[in-house]
């Protein structure tokens, strides 16, 4: 099953030893069942079609999908498409939030602050320990929107699309070297100190990370069956 990975940001230069960020999503879902090609959106680089994949995946980003960026647009129409379409899609951190809003629903800013670094998450359920960094929050799910995953900070924190698209406001591709790289670089002066101080003490701790890479896995695999 060939993946399209959507490339909408891009590491800070002193934290590029891991590749761009459509590296770390072929590490955490393997190459076992998936290849994988990577469109950068983020400089212009769009796919042809949404069927240039059998899935889609939509990466983390330091901007906000609310900002006036020319491929914001473009990108919010490629969703619309594929749910239009039934091709699977899944989006992560930034991309769970251009996903709500090219659906009908509300990314801000969240008055209450940032989340940083080992979080735990309500999913279907069951706990998952996941990596997070982010202020922005979806805010307003679309009316498509199932919330499958939340915390009390974070009410949206996991949404279903009418089984067609599957999204997630933590990082699951983050291991703790990536949040202590952020932590010593765009977390200085931008999140507050003691909230970077106590994701620091976090470092180390288990995450989840293979568990949600299942689902994820899952998801796609699930969805090309019903589309064969």
């Amino acid at each position: 099953m060939k993946i399209g990975i959507l490339i909408t940001g891009h590491p800070p230069e002193n934290m590029m030893d891991g590749g761009a960020y459509d590296k770390y999503f072929a590490r955490l879902l393997g190459d076992d069942e998936f290849t994988y090609q990577a469109w950068a959106v983020v400089d212009g680089i769009f796919p042809d079609s949404v069927d240039d994949a059998d899935g889609w995946l939509i990466t983390g980003s330091k901007h906000g999908a609310y900002e006036p960026h020319d491929w914001i647009p473009p990108l919010e129409q490629f969703v619309r498409d594929c749910y239009a379409a039934h091709v699977p899609m899944i989006g992560v951190c930034f991309g769970h939030q251009v996903i709500a809003q090219a659906m009908g629903g509300k990314v801000e800013k969240f008055k209450g602050g940032w989340s940083v670094g080992r979080t735990e998450y309500d999913i279907n359920g069951q706990k998952f320990a996941l990596n997070a960094w982010h202020q922005d929050q979806v805010v307003e799910r679309p009316e498509a929107a199932e919330v499958i995953g939340s915390t009390d900070f974070c009410e949206n924190a996991a949404l279903l699309y009418d089984d067609r698209i599957w999204t997630i406001q933590p990082h699951p591709e983050y291991g703790h070297d990536f949040i202590e790289g952020l932590i010593n670089t765009r977390g200085k002066g931008v999140v507050p100190d003691a909230q970077l101080a106590a994701a620091s003490t976090m470092l180390g701790t288990p995450l989840n990370n293979t568990d949600i890479a299942a689902e994820m896995a899952a998801f796609f695999k699930k969805k090309q069956k019903e589309r064969a």
